[in-house]
């Protein structure tokens, strides 16, 4: 069966859209992304008839879905996501000790809030460039108090949207490549390291501009809270673009393993 799978900036809008901060309903948000990424095939109902429905996207489809979710819950949308490799292990592990300081326990009843699933989504996609350590630091810069929600430089929600928005912009052509414009791929005069270096800068300054047009809608930030906000979001995009090449090493590893090519 096909796999229901979401971009990052899908799934920040049906986190926004299960708190009421988006106009469209959680289950408008899964049409669009649906019909996005399906438009090409004509009828869409024989695909999504062999989709695979699980439970949380089977509640959030019949309307029976509150803005509050389980650890399982968290895992099954994070698996939706795609280049993600979430697990129900791991996550236990970063509630009950790796990132417990900013978590807590669940903060509706027994379930977990939507900042609270929108950190463990962002610590997912960290992790492929960060130990943990650099980003509790970072959690700690943006977060500040955790037991505190009124003091965050930025939600953690708000953080994933803004992350995930900025590469899906810097990635018009949907090829999970950031598009660096006017900068060739060829040798320029038979120096390599030259042109590699321009590609490096012009990858750079693209994400940082960005970034600050994102935070300069921020004005409640000091100019240092600003710039710790714009570094925090061109990590996250690097981040993604990772997720993307370690996601491709293993298919291939797989492959290799599994065809089994020796003799």
């Amino acid at each position: 069966m096909e796999s229901f799978t979401l971009t990052r900036r899908d799934m920040a809008h049906l986190l926004l859209a299960m708190e009421g901060r988006r106009e469209l309903q959680p289950l408008a948000v899964l049409q669009d992304a649906w019909r996005r990424t399906h438009s090409r095939s004509g009828s869409t109902m024989p695909t999504f008839l062999y989709t695979e429905v699980t439970p949380v996207l089977d509640k959030i489809i019949k309307g029976k879905h509150s803005a509050a979710f389980s650890l399982q819950e968290i895992v099954s949308l994070g698996q939706l996501v795609e280049y993600s490799h979430v697990s129900l292990a791991s996550m236990q592990n970063w509630v009950k000790r790796d990132f417990k300081e900013f978590l807590g326990a669940p903060k509706i009843g027994k379930k977990y809030s939507v900042n609270q699933a929108a950190i463990l989504l962002i610590v997912e996609d960290l992790k492929s460039c960060l130990d943990f350590e650099s980003i509790r630091q970072l959690f700690h810069i943006l977060f500040q108090q955790p037991e505190d929600d009124t003091d965050d430089l930025i939600q953690p929600v708000d953080l994933y949207a803004a992350y995930s928005t900025l590469f899906e912009e810097l990635d018009a052509n949907g090829d999970q490549l950031l598009d660096v414009t006017g900068v060739g791929h060829s040798k320029e005069n038979g120096n390599f390291s030259t042109v590699q270096q321009r590609q490096e800068g012009a990858t750079e300054e693209l994400l940082v501009q960005a970034a600050d047009q994102y935070t300069s809608r921020l004005p409640y930030l000091t100019t240092n809270q600003r710039e710790a906000v714009r570094n925090t979001l061109l990590v996250a995009a690097v981040a993604v673009q990772n997720s993307y090449f370690l996601s491709m090493a293993r298919r291939y590893v797989n492959a290799t393993l599994f065809l089994d090519f020796q003799g």
